[in-house]
Order: C-alpha cells, then sequence, then structure tokens
C-alpha cells in the first residue's frame, strides 16, 4: 500500500509499527501534513491514509479503518485558539494551512457555542508570531501547538471547549481507504502499528524528546493522557455530532454516515459502531 502518515507527535503511536516496528517496509510510506493527506487520498496518489476527520464527508467511496483514530476525552493540548482579545472580540482569525478539521471544529465553537457572527478566516502558514501580527487570532496545531508560549494570550483549547459544550470526546483523524483497494491480508497491519506504537511510548517519549522543545514525561503524558488512540462508541458519538453541527452551519452539505472497512481481525480492536 501508498500510504499517507501525518508527521505530528500525536500521530507518531498510529505510524510506528510501519516506520520501526515489525511492519516496518512493508508499505510505502508518504510523509504529509494532514491537508496534503487528503489530497493525495482524494486523487489517487495515496490507497490508505490518516486523514482529518471532515474529509471524510468530502472525499467520495472513502471507507473508515475501524477501532482507531486521534482523539482527545476533553482537553488536548495540541490544537489551541490563540488570541489577543477576549473570544466574543474577535473579528479575523489566522487559521493554520494544514489544518482542516481543526477549522471546521473551530467555527462551530465559535459560531453556534460562543455566538461569534461575522468572523474573517484567513490561511496562514503556522508561525504563531506572524499570525498574531496579522489577525486578532490565530488556530495552531500540531507540534508548534505544544511549544507556543502562552504568555500575554488568551488561550483556548478546542477539545477541552468542546467537550466543555457537548459533554462528548472529540475525534480529529482517523485511518481511511480509497474506493476499489482491497487489503486482504494487509487491513491487520493498521491495529497492529498501533498497538506496537502503544507499547513504545516510553521510547517515542524520548526520541521525540530530542527533536522538539518538550520533555519526555511530557510527552508521555500527552500521548497517554490526553489523546485517545480508539474509535470506540463514546467517540463515534462525539464525532456523529461533530458532523451533524458542520451541516447545520453549511460547512458540510449533510453528514454522510460512517462506512467501516471490514477487517476480520478488528473486533479486537473494540466497537466500531
Amino acid at each position: 500500500m501508498r500510504i499517507s502518515f501525518i508527521e505530528f507527535l500525536n500521530a507518531a503511536p498510529l505510524g510506528w509499527g510501519f516506520l520501526h516496528g515489525s511492519l516496518k517496509g512493508r508499505h510505502q510510506i508518504l510523509f504529509d501534513v494532514p491537508s496534503e493527506c487528503a489530497r493525495k487520498l482524494a486523487s489517487g496518489a495515496a490507497d490508505a491514509g490518516l486523514i482529518p476527520v471532515i474529509e471524510y464527508q468530502r472525499i467520495s467511496g472513502l471507507r473508515v479503518v475501524p477501532g482507531i483514530s486521534i482523539a482527545a476525552r476533553a482537553e488536548v493540548r495540541s490544537v489551541l485558539f490563540l488570541s489577543r482579545k477576549p473570544i466574543h472580540d474577535v473579528q479575523t482569525v489566522a487559521v493554520d494551512v494544514s489544518s482542516r478539521t481543526s477549522v471546521v471544529l473551530l467555527k462551530i465553537l465559535l459560531e453556534e457555542f460562543h455566538g461569534c457572527r461575522g468572523v474573517d478566516y484567513v490561511e496562514f502558514p503556522p508561525n504563531p508570531r506572524t499570525m498574531l501580527e496579522e489577525a486578532d487570532a490565530a488556530l495552531l496545531i500540531g507540534n508548534p501547538a505544544l511549544a507556543i508560549s502562552r504568555h500575554g494570550l488568551y488561550v483556548y483549547d478546542l477539545a477541552a471547549e468542546w467537550n466543555r459544550f457537548t459533554g462528548l470526546p472529540f475525534v480529529f483523524a482517523f485511518w481511511a481507504v480509497r474506493e476499489g483497494v482491497e487489503l486482504a491480508e494487509a487491513g491487520g497491519d493498521f491495529e497492529q502499528s498501533r498497538r506496537e506504537g502503544l507499547q513504545s511510548i516510553p521510547f517515542i517519549s524520548e526520541w521525540y524528546s530530542s527533536r522538539l522543545p518538550i520533555s519526555s514525561p511530557e510527552i508521555r503524558q500527552y500521548l497517554t493522557g490526553n489523546l485517545n488512540y480508539r474509535l470506540d462508541e463514546a467517540n463515534l458519538e462525539g464525532l456523529r455530532r461533530y458532523y451533524d453541527l458542520a451541516a447545520k452551519l453549511g460547512l458540510i452539505e449533510r453528514p454522510r454516515p460512517l462506512e467501516f472497512l471490514a477487517i476480520p481481525s478488528a473486533a479486537s480492536a473494540g466497537p466500531v459502531s
């Protein structure tokens, strides 16, 4: 398979088996940001990809690998809304060009729950200093968000805000496979890679701490405490609510029900519907 993979710390456990474990070399791994991952899956440049969940509603024919996601039960820490003003005074928002699901989430939070209207969203590279020079607020995701200084800013964690208003987890990404791609015995590789990644979190934490300005204990807490890598019923309920609200605000046409890839071994991965 040609697998498009997100080069963010939050995705590391899901790709660890493919990159460093028993599945190394079995598939072609393409390293991308979330938006590029979705583009390659839509164009046929990739057979499978770890896509932002909103792209399932925009790319026809996709099937979801059951049981696996990148989600947060409450605070996520790596998807932040940074503002120079109180949230109700914000008029312009610079959004990270690599994000799509998080942009829709931000619009839902601002418009549906905070009652903010007429906000102007402008795409920027993920440089918080430049973003906040050009706009009242900024949406920052991934590794840059984890390392940002919060001094002098109003900071809102989007997953925590979602949970505060809905009481539900938030799902950011899942594995999806293009229509016509048959995985056969390779279908279980996604769960195998995830399992090896979760078993390797102490090593992942040390490895990334040498490459990011974040300590190993902090990374370990982020991967085990802030993130959840299942696609169980609670996460699915949050995902369905997200799709419903995106449709209500006209950000997608209407929610398309999730269609799961049939993987015989997936039952051991937990609930999938």
